[in-house]
């Protein structure tokens, strides 16, 4: 038995290895959809999740940005927006289907008399939608949701083609993602500096990391870095999109050095970014400079926006586990949210 072996008690390893093959099994899932109510005349669409549910719903609007013609928004919140009514699809998307935010959400986009359809392991959620006849998507069990990325997005873009929001031009490379990361990961799993996962978890993990990424873009993927670095590292981690920052954050890099020095950047490129936002990438970088601890660049191999996209996520996911592993701490139990959780449910 390894090293990380011994620490990651709960192999959050195999979880993290298996994203590809979750993809596979998820298009599986998507292909068997077969949908008992109708869903018309949509024009916008609101995911309602928190965490990793609700980071399936970015990836999906990642994806098809050049694809999904009708709005789409994620709500992580109790509430959905007002704005919802008879011509909005809600996706209710919770792994446990007892994610309280989740299903109270739920309950108002009845009231706003929203078309509905879930995603969700069982619960509450599916209790409750079963009850009134809605269409839930099942999904496997036995994951820590993060880990379950892959069920949460994939399902979700079969749902938006089979309801006719989209075609099937981004769920068709999907199998050249899976091809590309599995010819990678043999790589990302070495405890070697070979593995620039490895690597990188090295030099940042007695850090803050700060990711940084082009808004509606790499961004959405840096919100997946960070919460990734804080559940499977337990390191405090923030991002940021460009070119927002440099109408504020910017300006931040100056007082409290002692402090900001303590702090390393991650700049998320991809070869679709906007050529002013690569400029502004660069120029920031020089601007801020020194005050940072350092400064690391990543961006990754794919003939494609959902190619790249996918493997930024896994590439992501393992700099997060590799980060657990040197601060010797397992990566898999999240025992604040779970205490929290308790609390909650003592005070409901």
């Amino acid at each position: 038995m390894t090293f990380h072996q011994i620490i990651d008690s709960s192999n959050m390893y195999q979880s993290i290895y298996d994203f590809p093959d979750h993809i596979l099994k998820a298009v599986k899932i998507g292909e068997s959809i077969l949908l008992k109510n109708q869903f018309e005349d949509i024009r916008n669409v609101v995911v309602a999740g928190m965490g990793g549910s609700a980071i399936g719903g970015d990836i999906v609007r990642l994806l098809t940005k050049n694809e999904l013609n009708v709005p789409m928004a994620v709500s992580r919140n109790y509430t959905i927006p007002n704005w919802v009514n008879n011509h909005t699809l809600v996706v209710c998307s919770s792994y446990s289907g007892n994610t309280e935010e989740t299903l109270a959400a739920f309950d108002q986009a009845r009231d706003l008399g929203a078309q509905i359809v879930g995603i969700s392991t069982g619960g509450t959620l599916t209790e409750r939608m079963g009850g009134l006849d809605l269409d839930v998507v099942a999904i496997p069990a036995g994951l820590q949701p993060r880990a379950a990325i892959a069920f949460s997005f994939v399902p979700m873009l079969y749902l938006l083609k089979e309801i006719g929001l989209i075609g099937t031009d981004t769920i068709d490379q999907l199998g050249d993602a899976v091809n590309l990361i599995k010819s990678y990961r043999q790589r990302y799993v070495t405890e070697s500096n070979d593995n620039p996962t490895y690597a990188l978890a090295q030099n940042i993990y007695k850090s803050i990391p700060v990711i940084y990424g082009e808004s509606e873009g790499t961004a959405i993927l840096a919100l997946r870095w960070k919460g990734q670095l804080s559940e499977n590292s337990k390191m405090l981690a923030y991002h940021n999109e460009l070119p927002e920052m440099n109408h504020n954050e910017i300006v931040g890099w100056e007082n409290n050095s002692d402090l900001i020095h303590q702090i390393s950047v991650i700049w998320l490129k991809d070869e679709k970014d906007h050529p002013r936002t690569n400029i502004r990438q660069e120029s920031t970088r020089e601007l801020i400079g020194d005050f940072a601890s350092k400064h690391e660049d990543v961006s990754v191999e794919g003939n494609t926006l959902v190619e790249r996209y996918l493997h930024l996520i896994q590439y992501g996911d393992w700099v997060s586990y590799w980060c657990a592993i040197l601060h010797q701490t397992d990566p898999t139990p999240v025992k604040k949210i779970d205490r929290l959780k308790g609390i909650l449910s003592e005070k409901s």
